[in-house]
């Protein structure tokens, strides 16, 4: 036989090694994907399990808020990052008292209106937020929670003046609530309603009256 003729094995080792690392790259890509659902999964059921526990949800906000504020301190940068963070909250704040259908917009929303009842025949009609109280909380969170990332990377400590950022950061935020407060005295709503109204009856009545002799 000639030399010619001999077989190479040496190709066929490297597509088995090929093989195998491919293998070994798909495995490791799926075992991440499967990571990420589980995690995506858990964190979800939890995210639900918090929804009717307002209050310890906006406690862990707040501490959310004052850790941010200590790290913003303490480093005494990340101005920028805090502007646009307060930008951000003040949106959401909108959203929040906002009513779902804005009367401006849609005239017959205007002629309904979220009004409280002025009779006892009249049906109470809840406040119908633009931005659900769940999702505000959710995006204020995980606002915060960025924002915190976001001041270990030097490249988002921008060096400004930030007493010019804080005053005009508190006259956009005194104008946009005048607007609102404008906005909802004109059209007769309160952002704030708790439960459904109550109207009681007549006290003493049949049931409660007994037969003379």
């Amino acid at each position: 036989m000639c030399i010619r003729d001999r077989p190479h094995p040496h190709p066929i080792r490297s597509m088995d090694a090929g093989d195998s690392s491919g293998a070994g790259a798909g495995g490791a890509a799926a075992a991440a994907a499967k990571w990420r659902s589980e995690a995506s999964r858990a964190f979800q059921y939890y995210l639900d399990r918090s929804t009717p526990h307002a209050t310890g949800r906006w406690l862990g906000t707040l501490a959310a808020a004052a850790i941010y504020g200590l790290r913003v301190y303490m480093v005494q940068g990340f101005y920028i990052v805090t502007y646009g963070l307060g930008i951000y909250l003040l949106n959401l704040l909108i959203g929040f008292l906002s009513p779902m259908v804005d009367p401006e917009l849609d005239p017959s929303a205007a002629a309904e209106g979220p009004a409280l009842p002025t009779r006892g025949s009249d049906e109470f009609k809840p406040f119908i937020r633009r931005l659900p109280e769940f999702k505000f909380w959710y995006a204020i969170t995980k606002a915060f929670v960025i924002a915190f990332v976001m001041t270990f990377f030097s490249v988002f400590d921008v060096p400004v003046f930030w007493p010019i950022l804080l005053c005009y950061w508190v006259v956009l935020f005194v104008l946009t609530m005048k607007r609102q407060i404008v906005h909802m005295i004109k059209y007769k709503y309160v952002p704030f309603s708790i439960g459904k109204q109550k109207y009681g009856g007549k006290k003493g009545g049949a049931g409660s009256s007994s037969p003379k002799d």
